[in-house]
């Protein structure tokens, strides 16, 4: 069984990690030109994205040229409610992102205590999410929505592609991904539910750890960022 040990107050506490991908495709108005070029300069003068990063833009500004920004929440929370999730989006944090495809991992090293809630908001350009352990691919495109366990691995890869390889991903061309993402606490009932998450499965190691991490077979672990296999932590 894979395991996620996480912070849960100022205890760490274990669970398993959830095979569950929740996902759908929401109707939501397309960009406007104005904010496209302003993410495309950002990208391009701030962030200096290299292939198979995923790194923050700022939301703050990005809402004063987004007049649509409230309707695509609003098809979030609608779609997460249809799931079971009533009102999870109205305390959980929010944070815009930017990829460039993305290199094998999960994220529980970090945020063992949440799941993620993605609503993808470029237009499709041939790429897919790759849940490789579950062997689950997402053709990527605007409305694109999903909810995953951060322990989950998972990468943006070239639509027909086996695995993560920057030269999939040639500088001529436009692979930009921009995203919402919400970080849904994975205590809340509805969450677990909605996940099937197990609890509590390995107390007594989680008494003996200060850090979050994943482990598999009693081991810890950490994803190759090629291939998305597991491998023992060195």
């Amino acid at each position: 069984m894979l395991t996620s040990f996480f912070w849960s107050g100022d205890v760490i506490r274990s669970r398993h990690v959830s095979d569950t991908v929740l996902t759908g495709t929401l109707a939501i108005p397309e960009l406007p030109v104005r904010l496209l070029a302003d993410w495309d300069r950002e990208i391009a003068s701030n962030l200096i994205l290299e292939t198979g990063d995923v790194e923050a833009l700022p939301l703050p500004r990005a809402r004063t040229r987004w007049p649509d920004y409230g309707r695509c929440v609003q098809a979030v929370a609608d779609w997460t409610a249809t799931l079971g999730l009533p009102g999870v989006l109205v305390s959980s944090d929010v944070a815009l992102m930017a990829c460039r495809g993305a290199r094998y991992h999960h994220d529980a090293m970090q945020y063992g205590s949440a799941a993620f809630c993605n609503l993808f908001l470029s237009e499709d350009c041939g790429l897919d999410v790759h849940f490789p352990a579950i062997g689950l691919r997402i053709p990527l495109k605007r409305g694109t929505a999903m909810i995953f366990d951060t322990g989950q691995p998972h990468a943006v890869i070239a639509r027909g592609s086996s695995g993560f390889d920057a030269a999939d991903f040639p500088p001529d061309r436009d692979y930009t991904q921009v995203f919402l993402t919400w970080e849904l606490p994975i205590e809340d009932s509805h969450v677990g539910r909605a996940l099937e998450v197990a609890f509590d499965t390995a107390t007594a190691s989680a008494l003996q750890l200060d850090t979050e991490q994943v482990w598999l077979a009693g081991q810890p672990v950490e994803v190759c960022p090629a291939s998305g296999r597991w491998r023992r932590t060195e």
